[in-house]
């Protein structure tokens, strides 16, 4: 058995675990042990992979850890796992997000118990995602994941939390449609009679007008989860009515799968098309990155603008990924690593402060850092890595897509003016972002106490420290020491640049 098929096992126990509990203790036990072995078994595979990557290199083996097994012949659909460098980070961060999360929602109520269970099942559709190999298995996990949503918003959420909860639930649904006749059409077409990806991307046999029929419908399936405009209306909904332990997977983990599908799935499997169809997509990207900027700059709810910044920053992640160069690509998955653990301290320490003030509303909010100087702290730390300080790790990854657009080149040698003028325009975001950030840091953190009930509120909990503390670490450990994840990443990038622009990147 491959160590791989752990990151499912431990999930499926931690449901049995849940099920069988008969009390809240039982249930936060079942939670810290089963989160506490994800994590540390993502770090151990984090340190194993690297020192496998220093013998075997990506160019005698894209993936590591590798196993199939038949599961349906008549359409050799099989459970295929393996991972490279991307793969590897995905689970890193999914781990931290589970393991902060579960402390997150250690007050959760009511119905804790079944909220642990959706939380962990949709968990359980994440990591088989970014193990998966093989195209039916991983859309199988990708809609394991989109489920929960559902009832995870619909029940513990608050707002307009039905209505959210639908919506999101018809627009991921729309673009799993997309997807699944995205998948057929290169199952069908690849002249392989193969579901692996690492298959059909050696075969290279897809017909480039199937290509260019099919790229457009896998491309939007997962873009639709990874904010793509004007597909991204079900994403601020969805964050602001969620749980802060949702909200943090959600924003976190559940949209860099849309990324990493476009990347794995859409571009490397059609590169023909992607090289051909990309100027579309680059300017509605494009879009996405400077108009959610714009968005978070008007919004009055804390959630509001941190889910309208996420429209932002994981609309940088596609913008980066078209671009079709090596530095662009590796700052792209840099970028979910990072928004993914910004966005989750963002969203924990909102839902911690709307836990005690029970409002979001940026209008009432006022001289926190007297009263609540923990999360305070925390959260002008969250806003200095989000608008991309140096030593966070916001600046590393933005910088590294900046630069690595700007040097896009066209078939010939030449600079690519349109793709450096859609660069310009997206670096628009780092001012507006920094705008958005330092108006609420001063408004809801300093002046004086206007209410003057905030002033018996108590500060962050054992618990919730363990989550924020954990987190900033995390930022600042990304922002300090980037290599590792930078040398890992590009490895696993080349691979795949090299069959999608034909030539070596």
């Amino acid at each position: 058995m491959s160590i791989l098929t752990l990151f499912v096992i431990i999930p499926v126990l931690m449901l049995l675990g849940l099920w069988a509990a008969r009390n809240l203790n039982q249930v936060r036990g079942v939670m810290v042990v089963g989160a506490s072995m994800l994590l540390a078994l993502s770090v151990y595979l984090t340190i194993a992979f690297i020192q496998m990557r220093q013998v075997i290199s990506a160019e005698e083996a894209p993936m590591l850890f590798t196993a199939s097994h038949t599961w349906f012949k008549p359409l050799n659909i099989a459970y295929a796992v393996g991972v490279d460098g991307i793969s590897v980070v995905m689970l890193l961060l999914s781990s931290i997000i589970v393991f902060t999360g579960t402390f997150a929602s250690w007050k959760l109520k009511p119905l804790t118990k079944e909220y642990f269970l959706w939380f962990t099942l949709l968990s359980t559709g994440v990591y088989g995602f970014f193990i998966s190999i093989d195209l039916f298995t991983m859309f199988m996990f990708y809609e394991v994941a989109l489920i929960p949503m559902y009832l995870l918003i619909g029940v513990w959420g608050s707002g307009k939390k039905e209505y959210a909860a639908m919506k999101l639930t018809l627009m991921l649904m729309g673009g799993s449609a997309l997807l699944i006749i995205g998948i057929l059409g290169i199952y069908f077409f690849n002249g392989a009679n193969t579901m692996n990806v690492l298959e059909i991307a050696a075969n290279h046999a897809i017909p480039v007008a199937i290509q260019k029929i099919l790229f457009p419908l896998v491309f939007i399936g997962f873009g639709v989860l990874g904010a793509l405009f004007p597909f991204h209306t079900w994403s601020p909904d969805g964050h602001a009515s969620a749980p802060t332990a949702v909200s943090m997977l959600h924003a976190g983990v559940l949209m860099k799968l849309g990324g990493y599908g476009c990347f794995r799935v859409a571009m490397y499997l059609l590169p023909e098309a992607a090289q051909e169809l990309s100027w579309i997509f680059i300017i509605l990207t494009t879009i996405s990155v400077v108009y959610g900027a714009f968005s978070a700059c008007v919004q009055t709810d804390l959630k509001y603008i941190n889910a309208y910044s996420s429209v932002s920053h994981c609309g940088l992640v596609l913008f980066a990924l078209l671009m079709m160069t090596k530095v662009s690509c590796t700052g792209a998955i840099l970028q979910m690593l990072s928004h993914g653990l910004m966005t989750a301290l963002f969203f924990a320490l909102i839902g911690m402060i709307y836990g005690r003030t029970h409002t979001r509303d940026i209008r009432e909010l006022s001289g926190l850092m007297k009263i609540m100087p923990f999360l305070s702290v925390g959260y002008v730390i969250a806003g200095l890595a989000n608008l991309g300080l140096p030593g966070f790790s916001g600046f590393i990854a933005e910088m590294t897509i900046f630069v690595g657009s700007f040097g896009a080149e066209t078939a010939v040698g030449s600079p690519d003016v349109m793709r450096r003028v859609a660069t310009v325009i997206a670096c628009v975001s780092i001012v507006i972002t920094a705008v958005y950030i330092l108006r609420v840091v001063g408004k809801i953190l300093y002046g004086k106490v206007e209410n003057k009930h905030f002033e018996s509120l108590t500060d962050a909990t054992w618990d919730e420290r363990v989550a924020v503390c954990c987190l900033i670490f995390c930022v600042a450990a990304l922002g300090l020491a980037p290599m590792w994840a930078s040398n890992v990443i590009t490895d696993a990038v080349e691979p795949i640049l090299s069959v999608v622009t034909h030539v070596n990147p």
